[in-house]
């Protein structure tokens, strides 16, 4: 079936079932506009609103001339400027998917689902296991965006395989220093930068020899428990 077939059937469906959605969420990758799938472009171009970090924002054509929102600290505040758009066409850029630890987790707390459309693209998650050869569902998974890292300490056990969204590029140095005051300072490191895009680059180490300091703000912590 073309593409194009395939975003008339999907706004068919939602203009007969979902009259009342107004804010589509798209997950978007490294690879930018161009990675997005039919229906995500077209749920884009329909939006009269568009809402995302400084990153997401300057993906979009310099001659793009409709409103943005930057998100802005507290978030809330942000989210209270997208509820009072409520029947307007908003479309949110998140990273990934925006249900795994993204803002698509928390607009759905304040904004009934029946009022939105989810488009994900693949995990920072589901990308590093495609990378490593792991199983997503025998991985340990957090994030330490936004969240004390000492929150490491808790999904730490022998034999673990941990993937750990950084809050920048601190975060690695900051979890092998947790490993080694941990008793495991033998467990493998990989830091995953850029997943998805073409600056995608691997770091690997042991937690006890962690020196490297020239990483990606934009990065993932693989880590197997020794």
């Amino acid at each position: 079936m073309a593409d194009n077939e395939i975003v008339a059937i999907f706004f068919n469906m939602a203009d007969r079932n979902c009259k009342s959605k107004w804010l589509s969420i798209i997950g978007i990758g490294e690879d930018g506009l161009e990675g997005l799938s039919s229906v995500g472009r077209s749920l884009l171009s329909l939006a009269s609103v568009i809402v995302g970090g400084e990153r997401h924002l300057a993906m979009l054509p310099p001659e793009d001339q409709r409103q943005k929102l930057l998100w802005t600290s507290p978030i809330q505040d942000s989210i209270n400027e997208i509820i009072r758009r409520r029947g307007q066409s908003v479309c949110v850029l998140a990273s990934g998917d925006p249900m795994c630890y993204g803002i698509g987790v928390t607009l759905t707390r304040q904004i009934p689902l029946e009022e939105m459309t989810i488009i994900p693209s693949p995990s920072a998650f589901s990308l590093a296991c495609s990378r490593l050869g792991w199983s997503l569902s025998e991985v340990e998974t957090l994030s330490l965006c936004g969240r004390p890292p000492a929150w490491l300490n808790g999904v730490l056990y022998p034999g673990a395989k941990l993937l750990v969204l950084s809050a920048d590029a601190q975060t690695p140095a900051i979890a092998a220093r947790l490993l080694r005051e941990g008793g495991f300072g033998e467990s493998s490191i990989t830091v995953l930068e850029h997943l998805g895009g073409t600056l995608e680059r691997h770091i690997q180490g042991i937690a006890n020899d962690w020196q490297f300091t020239d990483l990606a703000d934009l990065n993932v912590i693989a880590i197997s428990c020794i």
